[in-house]
Parts: C-alpha cells; structure tokens; sequence
C-alpha cells in the first residue's frame, strides 16, 4: 500500500502504539521507538516544521536530530495525563481534608496498636527478643568470616530476605518489627464504588446481591465476592462510626474526569471535600480552567494559566504544559 504524500504536510505526530484517526492519517509505522529510526524518517521527509509527539526521550533526540528546525509539542492527552499526576500530588498533600470531621458525641477510632518495641527506651526482653539477639549475633559473626549472604542463607536454612534484615540491621533491636501494624491495604477495583456501597449500607441497604447487582447494572467491573468482603467489614465496624474517606485516587479522579460523568454520590462527596479545603477548591477551578484550554483549543490563554496556576505550586514552580491543541486527540475532559 502507497504512503500519502507528504508534500505540503508541515505537522507530524509519533505516537505509540500508532492509531488511525477520524481527522487525520497514519503516514508511515516506524520499526522500533528508538530515535534512529525517527531521525532518519525525518532526513527523508524534510519540510516538517512542527512534531507532536508523546514524552518518549527518544523520539525527543531523534526529533532533534531528524529536524533541528522544528517545534517539539506534546498532544492534548499527554497534558492532560501530566495535568492529572499534578492534581494527584496535590491531592495527596492535603489528604487530611479528604476525612470527614468527627461529630460530636462520636467515638474516636481505636487508636492504633502499640508496638512490640518498649516506649520507655529499655531493651525488649522475652524469648523473642532472645532469637532475635542470637540471630543477629550469628549471621553478623559469618558475614565477619567472609561469608556472602546468599551462602549463610543456604547454611542456615534461612530465606534470603530474613538474612538480609539481621546482616543490614546495625544493632540487634532494629529486627523487631512492629507485626501487628495494619498493613496497607491493596488498590482494589472496588474502590471508586467504596462510598456509595457505604452510603447505601447506612440507609439501610445490606443485601449483598442487591448491591451487587447495582454495581453491576452501572457496568462496574467488581466482583460478588469483592462486595461481600467489603459489607463484612462494615458490619464488623462500630455502630455510629462515620464512613471512610476518598482515596487520593478517587479525589484526583472527581477532579480530572469532566462534570457530567461523574455520579450523584461523586458530586456529593466532592463537593464536601471541596468546602473543606480552600487549597483543593482553588485546584479544581484550576482544572476546569484547563479542560476549557484543550477542548476548546485556546492556547493563546494558556500563558494566562499559567501565571494563575504559579503562586499555587508547591515551591512556587509553575507546571508548564506547551502545546495545546495540537491534534485531534481527546483528553480525559
């Protein structure tokens, strides 16, 4: 099959994997996403004066050297995605807006275990103590003799990973770990669905199928058993106790993904966290600002954006997005 001719074609894109689209051509497959290639495709197609391209460093070297001249960009989806790594940092850095005050007259959550290791500065004691001191002393006495971990592990019985924590620890009380900690739990596909299965098991909705079935019925990729673990724990949890917070994830999600597809119960709850965090509240409008830039093509206004979104960053550094606008590509907005 022919390529189109590329006389008078002055903008490019490279993307991986490359995709046909509505409005515009697939003009050539590179062999690899190496910047060789690129540059050398570039030698052969000259007159290109603008290439839009993903964050890939080596399309970035072989752009420069295939086509000195012209201007590098980054398509509408990239400044989105950049956009929406910006939002979750800063979501992260005041989740504690994210919990929901505690009302008076509520009990407190159980304040967390207490370590295994003693509050007043003495050494632990007991018989566990006493292994791990021997431990210590032992693997620290081979690894003297010359002994590389992999072989005291294989001497000893003992993982690799266990040999590492006695042979890296500098005193014998730094192997004591803190077993009853909570561990932090695994990002679940249930976990954008979390608030709403909360809000309707405080209405009263209790039914596992029932509520599984209107995840389903909105095409939520969870599981029966996912939504029965999750109904355990909540009716193991406290009577009054309030429900859980968003995640970072979900927050930063309310945040980036376009008004109209967000649900009820997603509006509701950003909007809760939105008045009780002036900083967030000043990122959302920040977000949306942005979202009105790319869809509707506006890069003479990103400048202005820009200047706005400066004194916001933490450090005063300004997120700089260049190009927007540049392909038919849709954003997340």
């Amino acid at each position: 099959m022919p390529l189109p001719s590329l006389l008078g074609e002055a903008v490019v894109a490279v993307h991986d994997p490359v995709k046909r689209h509505e409005d515009h051509r697939v003009v050539d497959v590179l062999p690899t996403r190496e910047g060789g290639p690129l540059a050398a495709w570039l030698i052969r197609h000259p007159g290109v004066e603008i290439i839009c391209r993903d964050r890939a460093g080596a399309y970035a070297e072989g752009a420069r050297r295939g086509a000195p001249d012209a201007l590098q960009v980054a398509d509408r989806f990239h400044l989105w995605q950049d956009l929406g790594r910006a939002v979750e940092t800063c979501v992260a850095a005041h989740r504690d807006c994210l919990r929901n005050p505690m009302p008076s007259g509520t009990l407190s959550q159980d304040p967390p275990p207490a370590s295994d290791r003693p509050q007043n500065g003495a050494e632990p004691a007991g018989r566990r103590a006493e292994r791990k001191k021997a431990a210590h002393a032992l693997v620290q006495k081979m690894l003297a003799q010359g002994h590389s971990r992999q072989a005291i592990a294989r001497h000893l019985g003992w993982g690799l990973n266990t040999v590492l924590r006695y042979a890296n620890a500098t005193r014998w009380q730094d192997t004591i770990r803190d077993n009853r900690a909570r561990p932090r739990p695994r990002p679940s596909r249930l976990d954008p669905y979390k608030p709403y299965l909360e809000r309707r098991f405080i209405e009263g909705c209790t039914s596992v199928t029932r509520l599984h079935g209107e995840l389903r019925a909105d095409n939520a990729p969870v599981t029966y058993q996912m939504v029965r673990a999750h109904i355990a724990t909540l009716r193991t949890a406290p009577a009054g106790a309030p429900p859980r917070p968003p995640t970072v994830r979900q927050v930063t999600g309310w945040l980036t993904r376009h008004p109209t597809a967000l649900s009820e119960d997603d509006r509701a709850s950003l909007k809760e966290v939105l008045a009780r965090c002036p900083e967030l509240d000043t990122a959302a409008g920040h977000v949306r600002d942005f979202g009105e830039i790319l869809t509707g093509r506006l890069g003479s206004t990103l400048p202005s954006w820009i200047d706005a979104v400066s004194p916001f960053q933490p450090g005063g550094g300004a997120v700089v997005l260049v190009g927007v606008g540049c392909t038919e590509r849709r954003s997340s907005w």
